[in-house]
């Protein structure tokens, strides 16, 4: 599974994140607080 596109929704707490891989799946959709939101952009 390649991902194609990302997705941010940018707020102040809480941040949705989510995935499309090239035929259009969706990968993943998750909400991330902005400690984890860190995290998650570092790996």
């Amino acid at each position: 599974m390649q991902v194609t596109t990302i997705g941010l929704d940018l707020a102040k707490n809480v941040f949705q994140v989510h995935a499309i891989t090239e035929d259009g799946t969706v990968a993943f959709n998750r909400s991330l607080r902005r400690a984890q939101m860190i995290t998650f952009l570092r790996s």
